[in-house]
C-alpha cells in the first residue's frame, strides 16, 4: 500500500503563486512515475501535470504550462507543484496520484494512476 499526502493549498490573490507538496511512504516511490490533477466544483477531474521515475521527463496541461513546475525529490519521497501566476480558474481540490505501473515516461490519463492522495483545495481570488 501506498499513502500520499498532499498539503499546500490555501487561499491566495490571482497571480500570486502556491507551492503543493505530496509526500508517499513506501520505499518503491522513485520507481513510479507521479502525477498532479484537480477538480474543480461542477467539473470532472482533469490533468494537470507529470514528472517521471527519475524526474527528468515531465508533461503539462496546456492551461498551466508555463505557469506550473513540477519537480521530485526521491531521497525525501516527495513530488511537488510549484503553481505561479495563478488565475480564477486553477481554483480547484488539487490531486496528487501515483502510476500504476513502473514504466518510464510520463502519463496524463487518470486510468493509469493508482493510488490517489485526499487532496488539498487551491482557491485563488480576485
Amino acid at each position: 500500500q501506498v499513502q500520499l499526502v498532499e498539503s499546500g493549498g490555501g487561499l491566495v490573490q490571482a497571480g500570486g503563486s502556491l507551492r503543493l507538496s505530496c509526500a508517499a511512504s513506501g520505499r518503491t516511490f522513485s520507481g513510479y512515475a507521479m502525477g498532479w490533477f484537480r477538480q474543480a466544483p461542477g467539473k470532472e477531474r482533469e490533468f494537470v501535470a507529470s514528472i517521471s521515475r527519475e524526474g527528468g521527463s515531465t508533461y503539462y496541461a496546456d492551461s498551466v504550462k508555463g505557469r506550473f513546475t513540477i519537480s521530485r525529490d526521491n531521497a525525501k519521497n516527495t513530488v511537488y507543484l510549484q503553481m505561479n501566476s495563478l488565475k480564477l480558474e486553477d481554483t480547484a481540490v488539487y490531486y496528487c496520484a501515483k502510476a500504476r505501473l513502473a514504466l518510464p515516461g510520463v502519463m496524463s490519463s487518470s486510468s493509469a494512476y493508482d493510488f490517489w492522495g485526499q487532496g488539498t483545495q487551491v482557491t485563488v481570488s480576485s
